[in-house]
């Protein structure tokens, strides 16, 4: 763009280019909290078990997080206004097959295609920004998309639970269409036609290949162990284990790898990216189990239950900003500590709650969650991007992006491993729906109690990391899992 860099307003023109950008980070806000939500009613339509309904977020993840930073790579080759726009039309048409999926096995291979769209518009959003806006409008067009995201995120679980109980659980999907479908005729007619940015450059496809067979096998390996097929869920975890070795190899020998993994020669920028993916398991955990508590322990209806949900993205929005503000002050590692602990805190509080819990005491406890949870990620992100060069900024936050949804799948299958192993196998083998209301707490408490576990080993690493101050503001930037 040819702007001035003195200009602090956007043209009509630029604003439409922003608002098809932040249509995409809606449509990822959204996703990532509204089928939670509609989980146990999914499982009951389709007559499965708790961890069977778990896969349909486990495969969207699997999927997204293996090819994120492939869609960035592509993007940088091929232009970013078509991967962009062709990531919006999978997308969409993988809303619509979710919708109309007849069974729960093509409702996650439909998950799947749609999250090769999710991945691309997750991937492109920001460097889009950068791209096609002048230095001096960047700001506030990234706070411009991160408010769409985090509006996406807060409205998930209400607009999912109103959907579910109002009309159907394939109304959640259905309601991707007309917002996609606007965007991609926007993006058609306002989105620049440039030349891309490495057109000589390679995707490291073996690597993107490798990570997800690799990621896949470690998924499926510790959902397989919540069930009788011991002997196979080792095998997988061994494969996991294998694909990773080939992984770690391939990108050290390719010549434009995925990851550049002489950044994590640094101790803080390794335990950092770590405490990324811890804080993002958590609140992935709590995600998955939480519709099930108030749903079958609480009997709440799906509607008011997302109502209660939305106090965590609430909590991580109200803080966020002020952490992000706060670390530029006094650093990074204080902030840091003092999320992990308020979060822990709350992982506590709600591995106390039982079936004659209040739901009130739900509420504040996951509004402690999201508010423990936002105050360490904006400083985490910040110490990330400070400790990169600037040179591999663009990688480094392409590595932040999936080691949020790294921790996000990991976090969905670990406490239904948990929460299997502190019920029996009574959770993988029938649908919870027929199980007592006291037992299903008790096996919820575990899993929460297992995440406080998770959270205080964030808090110890953070003891290991020197605090440095940088010159990496977090303004403009979504809060994490979004």
């Amino acid at each position: 763009m040819s702007e001035s860099p003195e200009r602090q307003k956007m043209s009509p023109k630029e604003l439409l280019i922003v608002l098809v950008i932040s249509l995409g980070s809606f449509m990822s806000g959204l996703d990532a909290t509204i089928v939670n939500i509609a989980l146990p009613t999914i499982g009951k339509a389709f007559d499965v078990s708790t961890v069977a309904v778990s896969w349909v977020l486990n495969a969207y993840l699997i999927v997204l997080v293996s090819l994120l930073l492939a869609a960035s790579r592509l993007g940088d080759i091929r232009g970013y206004r078509k991967i962009f726009l062709g990531g919006f039309v999978i997308f969409t048409c993988g809303s619509a097959l979710c919708g109309f999926a007849p069974t729960i096995d093509i409702l996650i291979g439909s998950r799947m295609i749609q999250a090769v769209g999710g991945a691309v518009i997750a991937a492109l959003g920001s460097v889009m920004v950068t791209s096609y806006l002048a230095s001096s409008l960047r700001g506030q067009a990234l706070g411009f998309v991160a408010m769409f995201t985090m509006l996406g995120a807060a409205l998930g679980p209400v607009v999912g639970g109103f959907l579910t109980s109002a009309l159907s659980w394939q109304f959640i999907f259905f309601v991707n269409l007309p917002v996609g479908i606007l965007a991609i005729l926007l993006g058609l007619h306002v989105l620049p036609r440039l030349d891309p940015v490495s057109p000589d450059a390679r995707l490291d496809a073996p690597g993107a290949a490798i990570v997800f067979v690799a990621l896949g096998t470690l998924i499926f390996g510790l959902t397989m162990l919540q069930g009788p097929s011991g002997t196979a869920a080792m095998a997988a975890l061994a494969v996991s284990l294998v694909f990773w070795a080939l992984f770690y190899i391939r990108e050290h020998r390719a010549p434009e790898p995925l990851i550049d993994f002489k950044l994590f020669s640094s101790r803080a920028f390794s335990l950092q990216n770590i405490n990324v993916m811890i804080v993002q398991l958590c609140m992935a955990g709590v995600m998955i189990v939480m519709p099930f508590y108030l749903e079958m322990v609480k009997g709440i209806p799906t509607d008011n239950a997302g109502t209660i949900l939305l106090a965590l993205p609430i909590g991580m929005i109200l803080t966020s900003p002020i952490a992000g503000r706060v670390s530029d002050v006094i650093g990074t590692k204080k902030p840091i500590i003092i999320g992990l602990i308020v979060s822990a805190a709350a992982l506590f509080l709600l591995s106390n709650l039982s079936a004659s819990s209040s739901v009130g005491h739900a509420e504040v406890y996951l509004f402690l969650l999201g508010a423990g949870t936002g105050f360490a990620y904006a400083p985490l992100n910040s110490a990330v991007m400070g400790i990169s060069p600037p040179e591999s900024r663009g990688s480094t936050s392409g590595l932040i992006k999936m080691m949020t949804n790294l921790g996000s799948s990991l976090g969905v299958a670990l406490v239904m491993l948990v929460a299997a192993a502190a019920l029996g196998p009574k959770l993988a083998q029938v649908s919870a729906h027929t199980l007592p209301a006291q037992e299903l707490a008790g096996a919820f408490d575990a899993a929460f109690f297992f995440l406080m576990g998770v959270e205080i080993l964030g808090l110890i690493l953070m003891f290991a990391i020197k605090d440095v101050q940088t010159d990496y503001s977090t303004d403009g930037e979504p809060v994490a899992g979004f």
